[in-house]
């Protein structure tokens, strides 16, 4: 379960050590399960932790409701991105996706069901995977990360169908524009490029940094997060967290953030951000700072909105990032309590 620890290990060594491993801990993925009853966070370690929502949420809730019930070791290094289907949770690592069956992990048997790497250009070549994108109407999966492409994948058969090629540095993030069907990715390159499913083609590209009032150049030029709705894209990073007219590539709103944020999302008439700093920040369309609510860790990485409809008593925003911790918020303006690795 625990990583790098020689086997006959004195118990007081072995406390040490994990008090050290929790204390250096970032989280960078999460994903809930097909019934909303459980939430899976991947760490720096390679470990897949299952938390219960529903006992933690419960009104008899103890300390012990909140910590794993089951920790496995899924990847050799980190567990970059995580995204589950209906019935398996996904996971990607350095050059690799596996997949697991929820029934089984919640039977605590955490046997992978397979695993796939991408065609990489070179048999030496093994650059992380740093977001995971389904694509339901294709029953396909998209990988993306550090070879500069978009690998979509077959969830059915478990070929790589097409690679898209066009970003001249690692990709950090995806986004799906479900109607078209069309993905948004953003890079180190500063980049935000609209690939068309169906042509498997580049059919739009916004350099956001060269946009004066989005460019913050002593941030850097990449893109660290982005989300879609409809027409309208929420994009940042280096540059300033920005709305987008799509269909005319106009800046409407920029939000006024100095920390570069690593996470954003759409949620009702709202924008919620996390990134540099402890707090989920909440957005009005028209650039005004609604709230800030703090959490325990000092960076925030990914936020995960459970509104799975099978379990509307676990509707709940989860955060994490550097710590061992994932906050629970079970409403929008304050945090709740903490799960803990």
């Amino acid at each position: 379960m625990e990583r790098a620890v020689p086997h006959a290990v004195p118990l007081g060594q072995m406390e040490v050590f994990q008090a050290l491993q929790r204390l250096h801990m970032t989280i960078f993925s999460q994903s809930v399960s097909p019934c909303g009853k459980f939430l899976a966070a991947g760490n720096n370690y390679g470990q897949i932790a299952i938390f219960s929502l529903s006992a933690a949420l419960s009104s008899e809730a103890k300390e012990e409701s909140k910590k794993p019930m089951v920790t496995f070791q899924a990847h050799d290094g980190p567990v970059y991105s995580m995204v589950s289907t209906d019935r398996h949770l996904l996971s990607a690592g350095d050059g690799e996706v596996k997949a697991w069956l929820w029934a089984e992990i919640l039977k605590k048997g955490c046997k992978e069901l397979w695993r796939r790497q991408p065609p990489y250009r070179t048999s030496l070549e093994v650059p992380e995977i740093n977001a995971l994108l389904l694509v339901p109407k294709e029953n396909s999966l998209i990988l993306a990360g550090g070879d500069c492409q978009l690998h979509s994948m077959d969830l059915e058969t478990g070929t790589f169908m097409r690679a898209l090629r066009g970003h001249t540095d690692y990709i950090h993030c995806l986004a799906l524009r479900e109607r078209s069907p069309e993905v948004l990715s953003g890079g180190e390159d500063g980049a935000v490029r609209l690939w068309d499913l169906r042509t498997a083609k580049e059919v739009q590209t916004i350099e956001v940094y060269k946009h004066e009032e989005c460019s913050r150049p002593h941030n850097g030029r990449w893109i660290g997060c982005l989300a879609t709705d409809s027409d309208w894209m929420v994009c940042g990073g280096g540059p300033a967290l920005t709305l987008w007219h799509l269909r005319s590539s106009t800046p409407t709103t920029v939000f006024p953030m100095r920390a570069p944020q690593k996470h954003v999302t759409f949620y009702q008439d709202l924008i919620l951000s996390a990134g540099q700093g402890r707090c989920v920040n909440q957005w009005q369309l028209s650039g005004e700072l609604k709230a800030q609510v703090p959490g325990s860790s000092p960076g925030l990485l990914s936020l995960s909105l459970n509104q799975q409809p099978a379990a509307p008593e676990c509707k709940v925003l989860t955060a994490a990032g550097n710590s061992c911790r994932v906050d629970v918020f079970t409403n929008l303006g304050y945090r709740a309590f903490s799960l803990s690795f």
